[in-house]
């Protein structure tokens, strides 16, 4: 297929990408506002954690719509997978993403060491997406 036909598909993922980089950053500043609330012991508004949690679904939906973007258009276009490092690093980001919502279900009194793990992986999710923005601008710029 040539290229005008997957420039809709590109668009889609440019929105999604930059969806998912706003949504890191809001669960960012809800986690740290509720990370406020636990350390100075005010507490936090009752929607907070629902709101992050939602978000939380919507960051996730967001990167597993790359995931299926980045395959198909990939495919699409040269027939197979693995042309450039964005392969490994947009892999790299849905293992975090995953992770990540599998840490914050655990969060519980029971399971102190869950919220520490989902902390620790949203720090190292911040790098992952700047990897894979970087990597991902170098892969537009194959196609432009």
């Amino acid at each position: 297929m040539d290229l005008p036909s997957f420039l809709w598909l590109w668009k889609i993922a440019a929105w999604a990408m930059g969806g998912t980089i706003a949504f890191y950053l809001l669960l960012l500043l809800s986690g740290s506002w509720m990370f406020y609330g636990r350390a100075t012991r005010m507490g936090r508004p009752p929607w907070l954690a629902n709101t992050h949690y939602i978000g939380g679904i919507i960051i996730v939906f967001l990167v597993m719509l790359l995931l299926a973007i980045g395959v198909v258009g990939t495919v699409g276009y040269y027939g197979s997978l693995g042309h450039s490092p964005h392969l490994w690093s947009g892999l790299f980001v849905v293992m975090l993403i995953c992770l990540s919502a599998w840490s914050a279900n655990q969060i519980s009194d029971r399971n102190t060491w869950a919220r520490s793990l989902h902390v620790s992986l949203n720090a190292i999710l911040f790098i992952g997406l700047a990897y894979v923005s970087w990597t991902g601008w170098e892969v537009v710029q194959k196609y432009l």
